[in-house]
């Protein structure tokens, strides 16, 4: 059997369990769309925390993204293909997508850029956040916008540059410079509220 036979009997595999389990199809619609606003609040809610290492953490699981992104944008000149709904018949198409190339997966890229970086990082408790990048990728093929060879294709492109990252940002000395820079600068911005906070507690002193 041909890797693009497999490929396309995989995808049917998850595909079809939309059409047979149709009570799902609202919550791996949802997953496949908006999960990433739930990555969005987690990266900015570990950011805020103020803690270095957490910083240190997010700082590298961006560049995880920014680089493998573009790694995945390189691949994909090398070898591409449309998503299923614009090449198969019978998908279960479940949300709204242009027809483009779809090798690989954006969505798995994103999610796995950082999830990985946050289970090497952290370890223990993150590796619901690998469970998270996993139950969007299947998402993806779910809704019918992408085979299985595009998302491990992302999973694995994911996985190579965040242990690359993990092992080398963190030592660079630039690393915390930018970190310090940034810092000194949030320091700045949130000065003026800290005085004016403190300036109203001792009013209400006297």
């Amino acid at each position: 059997m041909e890797l693009s036979e497999v490929n396309i009997s995989l995808f049917r595999l998850v595909n079809d369990l939309g059409k047979e389990y149709t009570y799902l199809n609202p919550v791996f619609s949802f997953i496949a769309e908006y999960m990433v606003l739930i990555l969005a609040l987690g990266v900015v809610i570990i950011w805020f925390t103020r803690d270095k290492n957490n910083r240190i953490m997010i700082l590298c699981a961006t560049i995880t993204f920014i680089c493998a992104f573009t790694i995945g944008k390189i691949s994909g000149q090398f070898h591409s293909n449309y998503q299923p709904f614009a090449e198969l018949s019978g998908v279960n198409k479940l949300i709204d997508k242009e027809k483009d190339n779809s090798f690989p997966s954006d969505h798995t890229i994103l999610f796995f850029s950082y999830c990985i970086s946050f289970w090497l990082f952290k370890r223990g408790w993150s590796i619901l956040w690998i469970m998270l990048a996993f139950l969007v990728g299947i998402s993806r093929i779910w809704v019918g916008v992408h085979y299985p060879f595009d998302v491990i294709a992302g999973i694995l492109i994911s996985f190579a540059t965040a242990t690359f990252i993990y092992f080398t940002v963190p030592k660079l000395s630039v690393t915390k410079k930018i970190l310090m820079i940034y810092e000194k600068c949030e320091e700045a911005l949130f000065q003026p509220f800290k005085k004016s906070k403190g300036s109203k507690t001792k009013t209400k002193n006297y």
